[in-house]
């Protein structure tokens, strides 16, 4: 808007094409300004009970804007007189030119001070310069009416629908059994609805103290509202809802869960039964041989189970389903435990066989040569066996014996057999 200081006189065309520009950047203003008054922001703003920032920053666009009026109803007066100037005769005199250029080019529109502190009562301005002051002065208003109207626009309502789907989730989490101090999902749940109630409240009072302005940016209104604490609220309130959805689910299928723990703990108490048994009998049938000890049951884990069904039947499923997942875990590690126990008390029993099906493997190879009724093989053969047949057995004796006769059958049948180097069960084992 607005032309250079005060020069030469301006000819009639100079003056028309000025009053011409004029009239066209007042007509804009007026439009501008005109939209500011019925900005929906600026209404919600002047009815707003404000705090905070929003309030200091609302009290002064409020002083500019009864400010730009004053501005623009002095830029009326004073282009209305340069019309009426120009209106007095159709060729103007030197004296109207002289008048108009003044009037037009000079500092000759007088306003009231603008409060900033000055001290001055009033302001004198060209044309050019009161239009670049209102510049300003609209812009600087425009940019906190629009970013308080984006923020009321953007997070209240989102507020109320997080609000909504809290409320809803309030109700299924109590329906489990899932309330404040009594599970970390139902503290959970104060708190976001705490959060939420003093944001709505902040948004309200304070909206400019939620509002990001974009960097680099001059553009009114450029920016974006600050939903840092709305979603982080509506992540926990996700975290809440898995949680109460895995309650849910422990209440539809706790039953067969609670079947299966049964079954998997009773396999494990059958199979330690198992390893006790075998451990009776391998002291009995093997000499010489470390048996390792088999434990019972542990009894803490019936009583957890114990517990998991009084949970059950009470309808604590919140209880329930931290206790089921941790049992479930400790079942199948004690399943485990019980199968090491049987594999680690039965070995010897396994070398035991495994001896015999060498040297029955043996027996029916030399066979097959023709070999099975000479003196030395039917001899060894009946000691080994002997040994592996009685109770209790020395495992290593009984190693020897069979070695012995892998060693006899290997030299009838030609030394083309290779019998394995001797060696006690350990290191069979190993």
């Amino acid at each position: 808007m607005g032309a250079g200081p005060t020069g030469p006189v301006m000819d009639r065309d100079e003056v028309d094409r000025a009053l011409a520009r004029l009239g066209a950047e007042h007509e804009a203003i007026e439009t501008s300004l005109l939209a500011l008054q019925d900005h929906a922001g600026r209404r919600l703003l002047e009815g707003a009970q404000l705090t905070g920032v929003t309030k200091e920053r609302w009290d002064t666009t409020e002083a500019s804007i009864t400010l730009l009026w004053s501005y623009f109803d002095a830029y009326t007066a004073a282009l209305r007189s340069a019309r009426e100037i120009r209106a007095r005769r159709r060729w103007s005199s030197r004296e109207d030119l002289v008048e108009l250029t003044e009037l037009l080019h000079g500092t000759s529109v007088t306003v009231p001070g603008s409060g900033s502190g000055s001290g001055r009562l009033s302001e004198s301005f060209s044309l050019a310069g009161l239009v670049d002051r209102m510049n300003e002065l609209y812009a600087a208003s425009l940019d906190m009416v629009v970013a308080a109207d984006a923020v009321w626009s953007a997070l209240p309502a989102r507020i109320d629908l997080l609000a909504a789907e809290l409320q809803r989730t309030r109700q299924l989490a109590h329906s489990v059994g899932v309330r404040p101090g009594e599970h970390p999902a139902g503290d959970d749940l104060e708190r976001i609805t705490r959060t939420l109630a003093q944001l709505r409240e902040e948004v309200v009072s304070d909206p400019l103290a939620h509002w990001v302005p974009a960097e680099g940016s001059s553009a009114p209104g450029g920016g974006r509202p600050d939903t840092t604490v709305y979603d982080r609220e509506a992540r926990a309130l996700e975290e809440v809802r898995r949680e109460i959805d895995a309650v849910l689910t422990v209440r539809q299928d706790a039953e067969q869960r609670l079947i299966r723990l049964r079954d998997v703990l009773s396999r494990a108490d059958r199979t330690l039964a198992e390893a006790r048994t075998a451990r009776g009998e391998v002291l009995a049938k093997i000499a010489a041989t470390e048996v390792p000890v088999v434990s019972g049951p542990p009894t803490v884990l019936q009583e957890q189970l114990a517990t998991a069904a009084e949970f059950r039947r009470t309808a604590q499923w919140h209880r329930l389903s931290p206790l089921l997942e941790s049992l479930e875990v400790k079942a199948e590690d004690e399943l485990l435990r019980a199968r090491e126990s049987l594999t680690a008390v039965t070995a010897p029993l396994a070398v035991r066989a495994e001896l015999r099906g060498r040297l029955d493997a043996y027996k029916a190879k030399v066979a097959r040569h023709g070999l099975a009724e000479d003196p030395l093989l039917v001899e060894r053969y009946d000691a080994a066996r002997r040994m592996l047949w009685s109770a209790p057995c020395d495992l290593r004796v009984a190693e020897q014996a069979v070695l012995r006769y892998q060693h006899a059958a290997a030299e009838l049948l030609g030394g083309g057999t290779r019998v394995p180097e001797q060696g006690g069960p350990e290191d069979r084992r190993g």
